[in-house]
Parts: C-alpha cells; sequence; structure tokens
C-alpha cells in the first residue's frame, strides 16, 4: 500500500517498534543492561505472564534481573516482533535517583549553573560539545524525565542514599534489583523523555554524594527540610515498592 504522495505507508506500531529497538540497542552498545518491559494496551500494561495482577510498568520477563543484557543479538531479538518498553537495570554500570519535578528542576538548574561557573558551558550546546575531561562533570549527567513529571537523575552506583532524602518517600533510589524506563517508552500520559541526553554529556555520571547534595538543596529552598526528629524516623520502603513510590 502506497500513499498519493508515492511514499510507502508504514504501520505506526512498526515505527515504534523501531525506534525502541534502536534505542535499547545504543543502550546496550554504551554498556547499560536493557531488559524489555510489560507492552502497553490501552491503559495498562500486559506482559502476558497468566494471572500477573499489575497494571503499571514492568518487566516483561519473570527473571528479568538476570536476563538483563547488553549482548546486541540479545538485545535485537527481544524487539523483533514487539514494541516493548526498554527498561535499564540500575546497580551495575549506574544509579537513578528518583525525585518530584520541582526539586529535579531546581537540581538541575543549579548544575548547570555550577558547570558553567566551573568553565564548561560547553556541555550545554547539544552537538557542539567538546569531550569533557574524566571526573569533571560538575554533577552533571544524564537526566530523563517521566510524563506525570518524575524526574530521574542517572549516577555511579554503589552510595546509600542520604538521612535527608531517605525521609522524603517521594524520593526513590534505584540501585541493584531495581528498573527504571527510558526513553522513547511510552506511558499512558505520553512518553519518557531526557532532558539531558546521554549522549550530551558523553555518557559520563556524576558522584551520586554530589547530585544528592543538590537534591537537599533543592529540596531545602522548596521549603521540605526535613528537621532531626524526621530524619530519625524516616520510613524504609522496600525495593519493590519503589514502582509504587513513583507514582507519587
Amino acid at each position: 500500500m502506497q500513499l498519493n504522495n508515492g511514499r510507502p505507508f508504514v504501520p505506526a506500531g512498526l515505527v515504534d517498534r523501531l525506534r525502541l529497538r534502536r534505542a535499547a540497542l545504543r543502550y546496550a552498545a554504551h554498556g547499560w543492561a536493557v531488559t524489555p518491559g510489560a507492552c502497553l494496551e490501552g491503559r495498562r500494561f500486559a506482559c502476558g505472564r497468566a494471572g500477573c495482577p499489575i497494571r503499571g510498568c514492568h518487566p516483561a520477563i519473570e527473571s528479568w534481573e538476570d536476563d538483563a543484557s547488553t549482548d546486541a543479538a540479545r538485545v535485537a531479538a527481544w524487539w523483533r516482533r514487539r514494541p516493548y518498553p526498554v527498561l535499564l537495570a540500575t546497580g551495575g554500570k549506574f544509579d537513578v535517583l528518583e525525585v518530584p519535578a520541582p526539586a529535579g528542576l531546581r537540581a538541575l538548574g543549579a548544575a548547570r549553573l555550577r558547570a558553567h561557573v566551573s568553565g564548561w558551558p560547553a556541555v550545554f550546546r547539544c552537538g557542539s560539545a567538546e569531550p569533557l575531561e574524566p571526573g569533571h562533570t560538575h554533577g552533571r549527567g544524564p537526566v530523563a524525565v517521566g510524563p506525570t513529571g518524575r524526574w530521574m537523575f542517572f549516577v555511579r552506583p554503589g552510595s546509600a542514599l542520604r538521612a535527608e532524602l531517605d525521609s522524603c518517600l517521594d524520593v526513590v533510589l534505584h540501585s541493584r534489583g531495581s528498573w527504571v524506563p527510558a526513553a522513547p517508552t511510552r506511558m499512558p500520559e505520553g512518553a519518557v523523555r531526557w532532558a539531558v541526553a546521554p549522549s550530551t554529556v558523553h555518557w559520563q555520571l556524576p558522584d551520586s554524594a554530589t547530585v544528592q547534595a543538590t537534591l537537599v538543596e533543592a529540596l531545602a529552598a522548596l521549603g521540605r527540610r526535613p528537621v532531626k526528629g524526621d530524619v530519625e524516623r524516616a520510613v524504609t520502603v522496600p525495593r519493590q515498592m519503589s514502582t509504587s513510590r513513583r507514582a507519587l
């Protein structure tokens, strides 16, 4: 079938699948382990597993943590027939700090200012930046934004969440055993996008402590500085509930 302008008709589902596969392969090529997510059907995600009660975004593979891969052949095979969402396994190459939009916006602005003052304004000009020197990220790293307003800061792995952040139920640390959706994955409310694409910062990751300090400052500026008693009473949320915390 062809359109009137002579261009071949390409089904939208095929275009989506190819875009998702291309993105998954790019992440894998940079050492970021990917796994397919349950497919969006209407306003729920269906993984095909009998009796699965999860309606929100979740891995399509039950053993996803063991099967997440950077192998190009395996990744390409996953996206050969279906437009699976692209999920990135955390705790290996990177951790992710997930925060509400007001804190994310303020923290990103602070990181940009810090980088500019430190003499690295070129990192903000996508496509024209000079390579960064190793270790000189000044708190700048990849930042993804979900369609519901959740911001995800990619950082070097291995650091625990500061008490001031751990006391906030709408702040989540995704480390080993967790995952995050990556662009261009689509949710019922819209698509995940990059506020700061990995290529913009040359796939370099900032130190978690630096980003966490910026987030604490951002929350304090928003009037959310916890007092000592609040930190001591911080609620520990099990890792398997991180998806629920994401929706807050």
